[in-house]
C-alpha cells in the first residue's frame, strides 16, 4: 500500500531520510535532513542528479567551485530560505557554524547548469487567500525555484508559512506531478492536519506528506501554532509543473 504519511525520526549519524528512490512511497526524488553539529562537515557529489541543499535552522557555510557563501536561519516562520541548488558533478561542502539543521533534496537530471546560491532576497514571498473565508485561508508562500526561474531543473523547492488556526493549499487542489511536504513547527506539541484525497493524517513536527499524484491535498493547523512546511515537487517528463489544478467543486470558495 502507498504510504502517505510517514513520520521519520532521526537515525544515529543524524539523518532523517524523507524520500527514497524504490521505496513504496517512491516519489522520484531523494530527500534527507540532516543534524548537524558546529564543526561538522558534509559532502554531496553525484554523477547523475541535481542537489539543492536548504537551511532549515541555524548558520552554515557552503562551498562550491571555488565560491564560498554563508547561510543561516534561526527562525523559520518569519526568516527566509538559503538554498545552494547545483547539477550533477557539481560538489558540495556543507559546514556547521553553529547546530544546524538543512535538506538535502536530489533527483536525476542530464542536464547541465551553473549553480545558484539562493537568499531571501532572491526568493518570493507572497500572501494568499487574503480577504477570503474570513482570512482562514491566508498563508504565506515562499518560491525558492521552480519551473518560471530554473526551467533546466527537474524539481521544484519552496516553502509554505501556513497562519495559525488556518488552512493552506487550499482551496483543494490536485496534480499529476509527485510532491513532498516536509513540516516543522517552533513548539514540538504543534500539530494539524493534512488531507490527502479521501484520507487524513495528523501532522507533527518533522512528520512528512507524500502527496499522490492527482488527489487534493489541503492542510490546516491548531489555532497557537504557526506551521512551516518545505513543498518539493518533481517534474514529470514532458509535463513540469506549473500551476495547480483546482476542484471544481470549491471555485466558489474564491467569488466570497
Amino acid at each position: 500500500m502507498f504510504t502517505e504519511f510517514v513520520y521519520p525520526e532521526f537515525d544515529a549519524s543524524g539523518k532523517k531520510q524523507l524520500s527514497a528512490y524504490g521505496a513504496e512511497n517512491d516519489m522520484m526524488m531523494d530527500i534527507a535532513v540532516y543534524k548537524m553539529k558546529k564543526g561538522d562537515v558534509k559532502t554531496f557529489l553525484s554523477s547523475t542528479e541535481e542537489t539543492a541543499v536548504l537551511v532549515v535552522l541555524g548558520k552554515v557555510s557552503f562551498a562550491w567551485n571555488g565560491h564560498k557563501e554563508e547561510g543561516f536561519r534561526h527562525d523559520f516562520i518569519n526568516e527566509g530560505p538559503y538554498c545552494l541548488h547545483a547539477c550533477k558533478g557539481v560538489e558540495i561542502k556543507v559546514e556547521a557554524l553553529e547546530d544546524s539543521e538543512v535538506l538535502v533534496q536530489k533527483t536525476e537530471n542530464d542536464k547541465e547548469f551553473e549553480p545558484v546560491f539562493y537568499t531571501p532576497d532572491k526568493c518570493t514571498n507572497d500572501t494568499f487567500g487574503k480577504g477570503l473565508c474570513e482570512d482562514r485561508m491566508e498563508r504565506t508562500v515562499r518560491t525558492i525555484f521552480d519551473y518560471n526561474n530554473a526551467p533546466y531543473s527537474n524539481m521544484v523547492n519552496g516553502e509554505v508559512i501556513n497562519h495559525q488556526g488556518s488552512w493552506s493549499s487550499y482551496t483543494p487542489h490536485s496534480h499529476p506531478q509527485p510532491e513532498v511536504y516536509y513540516y516543522r513547527y517552533e513548539r514540538p506539541e504543534g500539530f494539524g492536519a493534512c488531507f490527502i484525497g479521501e484520507n487524513a493524517y495528523k501532522i507533527a513536527d518533522g512528520s512528512v506528506a507524500h502527496i499522490t499524484p492527482g488527489e487534493n491535498h489541503p492542510q490546516c493547523t491548531a489555532p497557537g501554532f504557526p506551521m512551516y512546511y518545505c513543498w518539493m515537487i518533481r517534474h514529470l517528463p514532458g509535463n513540469p509543473w506549473t500551476t495547480r489544478d483546482d476542484d471544481p467543486r470549491y471555485l466558489w470558495i474564491k467569488e466570497l
